[in-house]
């Protein structure tokens, strides 16, 4: 990362050139996710004994992501009030230039409940592996947990290979993930060669409002929960510090998401859990998102010198509650998802996003960051609450002591 950053800045020509590395690096991941989840959750299935307590994961995991969402988007709002970060701008939205929003006004994500429903069902089976997204693949596994569930002789076998499948997949990612320092190295030298580090100068309180926010949400919401349940957040951070560094240098959160699956059943949650609850996290909880999409709205409206009524935030808080659920955990999807936003709300100029192009690839960072953090605690949060969760082994693993009355569950993943 350092040697990105030093040879963008000396040689800001070369940079752009070494995005590939990158680009190569994230790609050779998203590979892996899809055949991963699926074995992940069918071999996890059975591990949840019954269909009702699929189910009540399922409805416990959205329930709490959804509260974490209206956390993240209220403080998002509360920290634009207080810092102001467009305030005195005084930005005609008439003169900014909207050709560069072309590639974002296309929303790849469909709009309504009925077609975001539609959405989760591949057109074929192995459709579901094609486009490498995580929540119709998440679909095809519960139909086939399911259907190996109710054959238990017949699926034995079956379920045998998927898991050697499963270990065969890890090792193949285990390979991958060596190149990590490449695509480090890559996408920091590509960043900061394209868009300069002097880019952030003019922006720069958006961006300080913008990493504040989320530093209070770790601190003042994640941190609590954590401490509720029985962990210090801090432990789990060092945990996963070598995610965290790939998640900061890639902007990315898809890259750490099978290494996520096979470090949270390490810590002793179930697989079937881990593999209900991340998947589905990386699309219905994405807090870093939610958190930039108050900001950043609240942003245009001072910038541009738009006054906003309550009713008028009310609603966008609202549209925003659906518009932050689906993007996918990619640079550049917040501005996907913040566009989406604005088109329906006609009192925000929609060309005011002109204006954060030039610094969302370092302020994806930071979103990125606070997502994968908030769905890594959000597992061991569900876990600890369906007694999936080995208790003494999370606290030996994090270098804690056991809490008092801690049980191993009957039924406990191992860890890879």
């Amino acid at each position: 990362m350092v040697l990105g950053i030093a040879l963008g800045h000396f040689l800001p020509q070369a940079g752009p050139l070494l995005k590939p590395l990158s680009d190569g690096f994230i790609r050779l991941v998203r590979m892996m996710i899809a055949p991963i989840v699926f074995c992940t959750i069918v071999s996890g299935i059975t591990s949840l004994a019954s269909g009702k307590a699929i189910g009540r994961t399922i409805f416990q995991a959205l329930a709490l992501f959804y509260l974490l969402t209206a956390a993240a988007l209220a403080l998002g709002l509360v920290t634009a009030f207080v810092l102001r970060p467009g305030a005195g701008m005084h930005i005609d939205a008439a003169h900014l230039d909207v050709s560069i929003l072309a590639q974002y006004v296309k929303d790849p994500h469909p709009r309504g409940v009925v077609a975001f429903a539609m959405s989760l069902i591949p057109e074929t089976m192995l459709g579901a592996f094609d486009k490498g997204e995580v929540l119709p693949v998440l679909l095809l596994s519960l139909l086939f947990g399911f259907s190996l569930n109710a054959y238990p002789k017949l699926g034995r076998p079956v379920l045998a290979f998927t898991d050697g499948i499963a270990q065969i997949l890890f090792r193949i990612l285990a390979m991958i993930m060596r190149l990590a320092p490449l695509g480090a190295f890559g996408a920091m030298a590509f960043t900061v060669g394209r868009f300069g580090i002097r880019s952030v100068g003019s922006l720069g309180m958006l961006m300080v409002s913008f990493y504040v926010a989320c530093a209070l949400f770790i601190a003042l919401i994640l941190a609590p929960l954590a401490r509720l349940h029985g962990f210090a957040l801090w432990r789990l951070l060092r945990y996963m510090r070598e995610e965290l560094l790939i998640v900061l240098a890639t902007s990315s959160t898809e890259p750490v998401l099978p290494r996520l699956i096979a470090k949270l059943e390490a810590l002793g949650c179930d697989k079937g859990v881990v593999g209900l609850v991340l998947p589905a996290g990386y699309s219905f909880n994405l807090d870093g998102t939610a958190i930039y999409l108050t900001l950043a709205s609240m942003f245009i409206a001072q910038a541009c010198d738009v006054p906003l009524s309550a009713l008028q935030i009310a609603t966008m808080l609202a549209v925003m509650l659906l518009t932050s659920k689906g993007a996918a955990g990619v640079s550049g999807s917040g501005l996907v998802a913040l566009v989406a936003t604005l088109t329906v709300i006609p009192d925000l100029p929609v060309a005011g996003v002109a204006l954060l192009v030039g610094i969302d690839r370092f302020m994806s960072e930071a979103r990125a960051l606070t997502s994968v953090i908030s769905n890594a605690c959000a597992v061991i949060f569900v876990s600890i609450w369906e007694g999936a969760c080995d208790r003494t082994r999370l606290a030996r693993v994090l270098g804690e002591a056991a809490p008092d009355g801690a049980e191993e569950p009957a039924q406990n993943a191992p860890g890879r």
